[in-house]
């Protein structure tokens, strides 16, 4: 039964052309016996503009790619690239941390993930499993806008629908999340009802609560259902995921408004957040907003690795990252809703 398993699991496989670009022909023939054993279609390239020649003219669903080459180093072969495609999922592989690219390098070229050579291709297979997942539900929100953009109400219908399969999706893979994206859309809904926000800003908030963790889907299960502390490793995984869930949802124009929510709800108020680093007012109004409804979702809620925390150490955390992790007048104003309207708040933690 494994092996009929496997055998449909490489099928599957079969349907996505992987290139590999090293000047190392070594490298190239590993990554081919590897990833052809795994299913996938290959192509070996160790010349780096026959690269860019081959992905202009024929279709690759990820290419792994080797930074340090002659006589062109990786972010150069991706910038001529990005010139005539934008979708290419791209893995970088660096022969040691220190010499990958800086941070704005990989954000600026839209470089999915980086990984430290290896004799061993494990961690290299989660990230193409990462990215294989991602590239699938991209296709399918694709495929969506393209047959239904006849006519507005049927994209709405796809649209709304679309929502709940992918949330669902989602949360399928962790127990302990059922229920935090519409959790965390309404508490989104709720501060920004206090704020007096337009009827637009509120919807907006809603389908950002509900989208914000979909780039989870391109985040390994065991990963996401890990008991015990994440290694460096699994973490950096983890902080993938707002930029996994920008490139899924940006090839659908529906979408494009709530991007700066999907993207930035991690940062910090204070600018040690992630991906970006924002700080302050550069955070998205709206982003500041999910990011505090999610912690508060994220501390109220049971996990495999700790029960709900109750509400005295809850107001403790918020009023100790006031001005750190969360903009103080939001901060505030959440705070006085927990202290002086707290039944509003208990409803949607029933849900």
């Amino acid at each position: 039964m494994r092996k009929g398993l496997q055998n449909l699991e490489n099928a599957e496989n079969n349907s996505y052309k992987i290139i590999a670009v090293d000047d190392e022909m070594g490298i190239v023939d590993s990554l081919s016996i590897f990833l052809k054993r795994t299913g996938y279609q290959f192509t070996g390239v160790t010349d780096p503009m026959e690269a860019v020649e081959r992905v202009r003219n024929e279709h690759f669903d990820l290419m792994i790619l080797d930074f340090i080459m002659t006589p062109y180093h990786g972010d150069q072969v991706v910038e001529e690239i990005r010139k005539f495609n934008k979708d290419l999922y791209i893995l970088l592989l660096t022969g040691h941390k220190d010499l990958a690219p800086p941070l704005e390098t990989i954000k600026r070229l839209d470089i999915q993930g980086y990984c430290e050579k290896s004799d061993k291709f494990d961690q290299l297979l989660l990230l193409i499993e990462s990215g294989i997942k991602s590239i699938k539900q991209m296709n399918e929100i694709k495929n969506i806008n393209n047959e239904l953009k006849d006519t507005y109400e049927k994209l709405e219908k796809a649209y709304l629908e679309s929502i709940e399969t992918l949330r669902y999706t989602v949360e399928a893979k962790d127990i302990y999340t059922r229920g935090h994206s519409e959790r965390v859309a309404e508490y989104s809904v709720l501060i920004g009802k206090k704020l007096g926000l337009s009827d637009d800003d509120l919807k907006l908030l809603h389908l950002g609560g509900l989208f914000h963790d979909i780039g989870k889907i391109g985040v390994p299960d065991s990963i996401l259902q890990k008991d015990s502390k994440l290694t460096d490793d699994e973490y950096s995984q983890i902080k993938q995921h707002p930029n996994i869930g920008v490139h899924i949802l940006s090839n659908a124009s529906i979408f494009k408004d709530i991007l700066p929510m999907v993207e930035h709800h991690h940062e910090k108020y204070d600018g040690t957040g992630y991906p970006s680093r924002l700080a302050g007012n550069d955070i998205p109004y709206l982003a500041r907003i999910t990011s505090i409804a999610d912690s508060f979702d994220a501390m109220t809620s049971k996990r495999s690795y700790r029960d709900s925390l109750p509400m005295e150490k809850v107001i403790s955390e918020f009023e100790r990252c006031r001005g750190t992790q969360f903009d103080p007048e939001l901060d505030d104003l959440f705070l006085d809703i927990i202290k002086n309207d707290f039944s509003s708040i208990q409803k949607i933690m029933q849900k």
